[in-house]
């Protein structure tokens, strides 16, 4: 009975009334999902390196087995390993050219950083003398 309760989330004696009872957590994902046309090309080049690799191994079976579908099948992968790099090359290509036309987020290197900064200094030592000199001025003329 008690066994029972606690899986229904009745106060327990250990004490694990207040836990919420969730079936989904969503947890933050580390990774971003790919872009919709990278996905769809990602998608495209896995079907046919799954067709590939079956058609090679019936190739190689009916090899074994001397049935006439040997060589048909040999030909058949070898345009279809033709097809399966031109898909990973689709996936490659997509990627870059999306990445391309709507940017990435990148995080700038130390060096870059670092060259920001000089820049910055330089700004505010132009910008202090201009002032400077401004106030020297306006001290001067009445």
């Amino acid at each position: 009975m008690r066994e029972t309760e606690e899986r229904h989330g009745a106060a327990s004696e250990s004490g694990f009334a207040g836990v919420p009872r969730s079936l989904w957590v969503e947890e933050p994902a580390k990774r971003y999902r790919l872009p919709d046309p990278v996905r769809t090309a990602a998608v495209r080049a896995v079907i046919f390196m799954a067709v590939t690799l079956i058609q090679a191994m019936v190739a190689f079976l009916s090899t074994l087995a001397g049935s006439w579908l040997a060589f048909p099948m040999v030909l058949s992968s070898v345009a279809s390993t033709v097809l399966a790099t031109w898909g990973v090359l689709d996936v490659w290509v997509t990627r870059q050219v999306w990445v391309q036309r709507h940017g990435v987020v990148s995080s700038p290197s130390s060096t870059a950083r670092e060259l920001r900064r000089e820049r910055r200094r330089a700004r505010r030592a132009a910008r202090r003398e201009r002032r400077d000199a401004a106030r020297i001025r306006s001290a001067v003329t009445p």
